[in-house]
């Protein structure tokens, strides 16, 4: 029997794999044999998660919102046969009501977590469809799809995401490539202690009083880890039959 987590001769690619969920979903890719293109903005935290992955590695600066910068990204990747992308490049956005919030952090927000994921799969989808096989995992949130208060860009973002996600898979999904999106809950880590700071201070509360909080909506009263995004992602590329879902990995995280 073929052991699907061996990904021994694939090709991934990584958005946003300069730190955070990008570099422990690389590490877990990179762990079941595949060859890794960490693509971010900053050069060097892409070449320190490179380094420590040793072979099989190759870095890519990209913003990935920039249409640009993509189609330069797509032609220096030519010769790469990328059989597996994940859009992971995300950022929070404001901690604050809608009605504070500018029109500017707004487009922020939707620039880079659902434009950024629209022009990568623009760009890598034909040539797995002409192959007749591919992954595609796009990283969503439990917030796409239960309230968060203050955080409307982040939230209406990541529906977004969703919607691409079930859709697109039907498009190019009678090709043989499989789309599917992973939605983590509040995962620990340096983005999660930044939300955390905002909203206690939106709050008036102790740091500890916000992230109780949200752990106390957890059926296992925790958050997740990076390490079980990255363990995640391999057990959905270990489900060839899975096309248009979303895979909740929050803990048992409820609104």
């Amino acid at each position: 029997m073929t052991d699907l987590t061996d990904l021994t001769g694939r090709t991934a690619l990584v958005t946003g794999g300069g730190s955070g969920l990008g570099a422990a979903i690389a590490t877990a890719l990179h762990g079941a044999g595949a060859r890794v293109v960490l693509v971010g903005r900053d050069r060097g935290r892409l070449a320190e998660v490179a380094g420590r992955l040793g072979e099989r590695t190759r870095t890519a600066s990209c913003d990935v919102a920039d249409e640009s910068a993509v189609e330069r990204l797509r032609t220096e990747l030519a010769e790469e046969e990328i059989s597996v992308l994940v859009n992971n490049a995300g950022v929070p956005g404001p901690v604050a009501p809608l009605t504070e919030i500018s029109v500017d952090d707004w487009d922020a927000v939707f620039d880079v977590n659902v434009r950024g994921t629209f022009l990568l799969c623009r760009a890598f989808l034909p040539a797995m469809v002409a192959r007749g096989a591919g992954d595609v995992v796009n990283l969503a949130s439990v917030s796409g799809k239960r309230p968060l208060a203050n955080r409307t860009p982040y939230c209406a973002s990541k529906m977004a995401v969703l919607g691409l996600t079930s859709t697109l898979a039907f498009e190019v999904g009678p090709a043989g490539v499989s789309v599917n999106s992973l939605s983590p809950g509040p995962v620990l880590g340096p983005r999660m202690e930044r939300n955390l700071r905002l909203e206690a201070q939106r709050r008036g509360v102790p740091v500890e009083v916000a992230e109780e909080a949200f752990v106390s909506r957890a059926a296992l009263g925790r958050m997740v880890t990076e390490e079980e995004v990255g363990r995640a992602v391999l057990a959905m590329l270990a489900m060839p039959g899975m096309c248009g879902a979303d895979v909740d990995l929050s803990a048992g995280m409820v609104a």
